[in-house]
């Protein structure tokens, strides 16, 4: 056996703020540390002995009955066996104590794993631990608190209102009169705790050993995953870093507007870390409730917990039902669900939080080769995989997934990938090469918060299901995500957002551009609407029709601070379309305005010689710097306006086609070059160019003069203002905006055409004129 080496708080995910170092009566660490522990475990030889040999007693004639029962009748008759099953199970888990509770507990919600009669026995264990006695408890408590109980309660409940793995709960009233909770850890836990771990972990040597040594490819580090369960065990012992947790997160919450969820007030001047006092409140176990409720609240939940994880970095990594409570009547701000019981919290650094988003953005969008990547960046997958064997077993390992519907879903629609039903045999040897290929070709690991995060996960699914058997976790969340990537603009959040809104150069009528379908379901989804018919998956370009935002309420949005991210990115690809638009705008419409030139009358025209080509005549043109340059129109033309690729004129009707609905077919024409409207702005434009217009905006040292480029946006302004309904609609849209919002209208506005009258210049100062 090799030396074992113990988790450290300082390589943790576990959220502990004391350093202080004390003992217990029987010389046991109260607080985690590795070397203080180790020296303890060294010299309790005989106990773990005693405690393996107690676990034998007890689980191997459960496994014996269970093997025979499935030998002899068959896993198709084990049905009629799994109530009494169940029931030895949840008992035997209840005498071994804190540890494998908690294990039942994870499974008591996970209704697409176990049969419904095994998961109402497993229920038992989640607020129904056997309770030790109220006289040891209030002896505990005054000693803890340091003084008799009427020193600090003017009352306390007779029995325990509530009994869990490690503690139990009373019902108590301060002497200042506040109801409150008063949670007292159960005698000698901390031992009993600290020997189940040190037993997990030797087996986790063992099963490290035989992983080594027969599937050296195989590079998880499953001592190390036990170490952050053994950490954040342990570290659930201590109430007082418990309390600090509470406090902490009921701030985060309150600060970033988390609406119907609330967490107790802690109280530590009546804390130690045995003993916890929290402000009372009313409910009942979320999982309690009826369907169609859990269902109802179960986003209140799931929002709270994903601005945990993925916003502020600091979640609750144990939301099983006990510690999700209905409460018995609103807030006062109207919350319907408290949150409890923070022993066990853990933190997430902003660089890991945003390769979650971006990892969930990949894996909604089923882009399997960018979801290699974040793999690698998570740690999951080693720099050096084979990207053509992982890409399509990811596709089939993670497509059913993302449908949700928990274990049991994913079962059937993985048989349907591999077609099980139809061709049994080879469907069945087609998975099974697939998962050799998996565990002998493709090295990889499981992060050690893995063993933290993957247990929050697994809880909060597992409620959700309860309540909803379709639920689908990846679904639920993107609206979280599509508001948060249009709020942050932080580099990992915007290339998350660029992958998400770009087409592929594959994509028909893409040409690198923003794939305006994407953008409108991004903005629909960020405001918590549905596109309906997605057949349970996420479809990132779905048409929300009209039930979908109207395109002044999505402006405004996007105007809104919600929406910084958003414009961040907008203003560069608005710059792009505005120069497309511009360029076409401009050569489509050139014939016209050359035919506006002055001609002779038609009754005389018969005395003049035949006018020259429009396109050839040359003219002066004043250009940047307020250089004077004699130009045919057509070299002119050349210049500010080249001639668009087929990519470029591709994306230039697809994004006609995008307005047609909301801006109106006007608005089309004049992107599409066509029009009354194309031509005026074609007028317009050639004349302020070739006027001296663009000089006057970009001066001799190239600096944009605001004053200039207001009147050009102006008079552009005025000419679409003046088209009718095309008119109508940008007032409509502008007066609508709140002034921050239309400050920051008029702001992008001015940073494209900036852009616009840069990339016009810089074509002039290219083309040498």
């Amino acid at each position: 056996m090799k030396e074992l080496t113990p988790g450290a708080l300082d390589k943790s995910y576990i959220s502990y703020s004391s350093n202080e170092a004390k003992f217990d009566s029987d010389g046991l660490p109260t607080v985690y540390d590795a070397d203080l522990i180790s020296i303890y475990w060294k010299r309790e030889k005989s106990a773990l002995n005693d405690r393996w040999l107690e676990f034998v007693r007890l689980s191997v004639p459960f496994l014996t009955r269970l093997t025979t029962l499935f030998i002899t009748e068959g896993a198709s008759n084990m049905g009629k066996h799994v109530g009494p099953l169940a029931r030895q199970a949840r008992e035997i888990m209840q005498e071994l104590g804190p540890t494998f509770v908690k294990a039942g507990q994870m499974m008591s919600v996970r209704p697409d794993v176990l049969p419904d009669e095994a998961l109402e026995e497993l229920a038992i264990l989640q607020d129904s631990v056997i309770p030790f006695s109220t006289p040891v408890a209030i002896s505990q408590i005054e000693s803890e608190l340091g003084g008799p109980l009427s020193s600090f309660f003017t009352s306390i409940s007779d029995t325990p209102v509530a009994s869990a793995s490690l503690a139990q709960v009373y019902k108590a009233v301060t002497l200042d009169g506040r109801t409150v909770a008063v949670k007292v850890q159960r005698p000698n836990v901390l031992s009993q705790v600290s020997k189940d771990l040190y037993v997990l972990r030797r087996a986790a040597e063992v099963y490290q050993g035989l992983i080594d040594r027969f599937a050296p490819q195989q590079r998880t580090d499953y001592v190390a995953l036990l170490n952050e369960f053994a950490v954040g065990f342990y570290t659930e012992l201590d109430f007082l870093n418990e309390g600090r947790n509470q406090e902490r997160m009921r701030n985060l919450l309150k600060d970033k507007g988390v609406e119907g969820v609330m967490v107790p007030e802690f109280y530590q001047e009546l804390s130690t870390r045995r003993i916890l006092v929290s402000e009372w409140v009313d409910g009942v176990k979320l999982s309690t409730c009826p369907t169609e409720e859990v269902k109802t609240l179960t986003p209140l939940a799931q929002e709270a917990f994903l601005v945990q994880l993925l916003e502020v970095g600091l979640f609750h990594a144990d939301p099983h039902p006990g510690n999700i409570l209905k409460l018995n009547s609103p807030g006062p701000s109207g919350e319907r669900l408290a949150l409890i019981d923070f022993g066990l919290v853990a933190e997430i650094k902003p660089e890991d939080r945003d390769l979650f988003v971006q990892a969930i953005i990949h894996l909604a969008n089923r882009d399997y080769a960018q979801l290699v990547d974040d793999f690698i960046n998570l740690k999951i997958l080693p720099d050096d995989c084979d990207r053509v064997k992982v890409i399509p077993l990811m596709d089939k390992a993670l497509s059913p997934y993302i449908k949700g519907g928990g274990a049991k879903k994913y079962e059937q629609e993985l048989r349907n990938t591999y077609g099980m039903d139809e061709s049994m045999v080879g469907g069945f040897q087609a998975m099974t090469q697939d998962a050799l290929t998996v565990l002998n070709d493709i090295p990889f690991s499981i992060p050690a918060y893995f063993a933290i995060l993957g247990r929050a996960i697994v809880t909060l699914e597992g409620v959700a299901l309860t309540g909803d058997p379709n639920y689908a976790i990846i679904m639920q969340s993107y609206p979280f995500i599509a508001r948060k990537l249009l709020k942050e603009d932080r580099p990992v959040i915007q290339r998350a957002l660029q992958d998400l809104l770009y087409s592929t150069p594959g994509d028909v009528g893409g040409g690198g551009g923003v794939k305006l379908s994407r953008l409108l379901s991004l903005i629909n989804s960020a405001a918590g609407l549905e596109a309906e018919g997605t057949g349970g998956m996420i479809d990132l370009d779905a048409d929300f029709g009209d039930d979908g935002l109207d395109v002044t309420s999505a402006v405004k949005y996007v105007m809104s601070t919600t929406g910084e991210s958003l414009r961040s990115v907008l203003k560069s690809e608005a710059a792009t379309i505005s120069d497309l638009v511009f360029r076409n705008v401009v050569r489509k419409s050139v014939g016209e305005i050359t035919k506006a030139l002055p001609q002779p009358p038609k009754q005389i025209g018969f005395l003049f010689p035949r006018p020259p080509d429009p396109n050839t005549l040359t003219l002066p043109f004043i250009l940047p710097g307020f250089k004077i340059k004699l130009l045919k129109v057509s070299e002119f033309i050349d210049v500010i306006a080249p001639k668009l690729t087929q990519d470029e004129e591709l994306y230039t009707l697809t994004i006609g086609d995008a307005v047609s609905d909301t801006l109106g077919p006007d608005v089309e024409k004049l992107i599409r070059g066509e029009g009354q409207i194309s031509l005026n702005s074609a007028r317009l434009i050639f004349d302020i160019v070739r006027d001296g217009g663009l000089a006057k905006v970009v001066d001799v040292g190239g600096v944009i003069d605001g004053d200039s480029l207001d009147d050009i946006v102006g008079r552009l302004g005025n000419l679409l203002g003046g088209s009718g309904a095309v008119g109508e609609k940008l007032s409509h849209m502008e007066a609508s905006l709140s002034e921050h919002e239309k400050d920051n209208f008029v702001e992008f506005r001015r940073e494209v055409l900036e852009n616009l009258v840069t990339n016009i210049e810089n074509r002039v100062e290219m083309a040498g004129v």
